[in-house]
């Protein structure tokens, strides 16, 4: 039985048809990667190269809550900024239109994972959290802290009892050594790389290490001789020293490194991007003089008296030379 050949004739178009779609779908298929994450976390986009999340295309993913929430890096008493930064919130809250809540977080860990479930919008990472809350949780830094002349940073400083008999970096050699937590980069990452690097000290090996949770925590066990050494951050220190917080007289320091990029202000990479932007004016049209925020981080050396425009790409590029060298991995839990 002969088959029509208007049969065949159909499906050769069916199939001639279904042939040049998938022709035409295959290399817009591959040629997608247009969303590269580098280290960032699968749920995030990186277009533009510039290593952090881009906001999302979709506009049903953008967030516009009622009330900004915001957060300052727990590197002491949280309760202790509400205040500092009740001035500034405030003018957030003009600038943006929204309410604005100061949230006192207790851990860079709790930091992150507020900004990773979406319950922190806006706030200032360490330096050290820096590349995991970009890569974990979203986070986009855009400005720190300078003096008026735009000179900022800070040194990670070894830290030791007065009267102690360590006068240099080797002689740590089985001693204990305060770290504040594995995220920091002056409280653990920057020390850790460079005692192994420099001085061929590893920790468990030649020394004992000890976490103590926050650099307040350090600095006042190496005043009241808790431990023989800890590694901490001379921007903290300094504040600490100007509130007669600690006595100077009771600590010495060893070892002072490179200058490091201080804590980055930015904003939830989701966040409505006109919110944004209203943000960013907040930051940036903030008026220091006379303000408590002026009175608390002016102390430091430079003195941080102003809000300067960066990137994460170019000023956190050699914390992120250190994490490699550590071996640290941005991948979120």
């Amino acid at each position: 039985m002969k088959i029509p050949i208007f049969y065949w004739t159909e499906m050769m178009k069916r199939r001639f048809i279904a042939l040049i779609a998938m022709m035409m779908v295959a290399p817009m298929t591959q040629a997608a990667p247009e969303c590269l994450a580098g280290d960032l976390d699968t749920r995030f986009c990186d277009r533009d190269g510039d290593l952090v999340a881009d906001a999302p295309t979709d506009p049903k993913e953008w967030v516009d809550p009622k009330t900004l929430i915001f957060a300052y890096t727990p590197v002491e008493d949280p309760e202790v900024y509400r205040g500092v930064w009740d001035e500034f919130l405030q003018h957030m809250a003009k600038v943006t239109g929204k309410k604005v809540q100061f949230f006192p977080v207790q851990s860079n860990a709790a930091q992150i994972e507020a900004m990773r479930s979406g319950r922190l919008h806006v706030a200032g990472f360490n330096t050290g959290s820096n590349p995991i809350a970009v890569n974990c949780a979203g986070f986009v830094p855009f400005t720190i802290m300078a003096d008026k002349q735009g000179a900022y940073g800070y040194e990670m400083e070894i830290i030791v009892p007065a009267d102690s008999p360590i006068q240099q970096v080797e002689e740590l050699k089985g001693k204990t050594v305060a770290f504040t937590t594995q995220t920091s980069n002056s409280g653990y990452k920057a020390p850790s790389a460079i005692l192994a690097s420099q001085y061929q000290l590893e920790a468990g090996r030649d020394f004992t290490p000890a976490f103590s949770g926050k650099h307040d925590n350090s600095i006042i066990g190496i005043a009241n001789k808790d431990y023989d050494a800890a590694a901490v951050a001379n921007s903290v220190l300094n504040r600490m020293l100007q509130r007669e917080v600690v006595d100077a007289t009771k600590l010495r320091s060893i070892y002072k490194s490179q200058t490091f990029p201080t804590t980055g202000y930015g904003y939830v990479y989701n966040l409505k991007p006109e919110l944004a932007e209203k943000v960013k004016e907040a930051f940036f049209t903030f008026n220091w003089e006379g303000t408590a925020l002026l009175k608390e981080f002016g102390k430091s050396q430079p003195a941080q008296e102003s809000f300067i425009p960066i990137t994460y790409k170019e000023h956190w590029a050699v914390v992120r030379e250190i994490d490699k060298a550590m071996n640290v991995s941005y991948h979120c839990q």
